[in-house]
């Protein structure tokens, strides 16, 4: 059975993960500092901090492949429909031949990236507090769509 400390500190490691919005890579930083400070002195705060920094760098690679997929998508599609001849006429910038006729299927998987990574940012939130009141009952808690980068 895990004592309070434990279950304090199994907690800490998850929500330590939301420092990503004030600090950057703070949800890398601070989840691998608690862990391996307490990581060899108990198992279950072992096992959550290998599942925070498991989602956490699932997270990154699902990032990752959504920003490879939807930035060269919009670089293109800006280049091909934004002409080089824009003037300004009466304080009014004015671009010719900008509309929206070209937009592919191609510009679609692009704005699909975006929206599938902003779907990713709210959910890995909700979870992360899901994960924290789990984990603070005392359950070991398993992220859903996590690779097992550290076993």
């Amino acid at each position: 059975m895990e004592t309070k400390s434990e279950i304090n500190t199994a907690t800490f490691i998850h929500l330590s993960s939301l420092l990503q919005y004030c600090i950057p890579f703070g949800n890398y930083i601070f989840p691998i500092l608690i862990w391996t400070s307490k990581k060899e002195t108990s198992e279950f705060v072992n096992h959550n901090g290998k599942q925070v920094l498991n989602f956490q760098l699932s997270l990154l690679l699902y990032s990752l492949l959504l920003a490879m997929i939807a930035i060269p998508i919009f670089i293109v599609t800006i280049f091909n429909n934004v002409p080089f001849n824009a003037v300004i006429h009466d304080n009014d910038f004015v671009i010719n031949n900008l509309n929206l006729e070209n937009v592919t299927g191609v510009l679609v998987v692009g704005i699909t990236a975006v929206i599938l990574f902003i779907s990713l940012k709210i959910i890995e939130f909700f979870l992360i507090i899901f994960a924290s009141i789990k984990t603070s009952n005392g359950e070991k808690y398993n992220y859903p769509l996590t690779i097992p980068f550290i076993k």
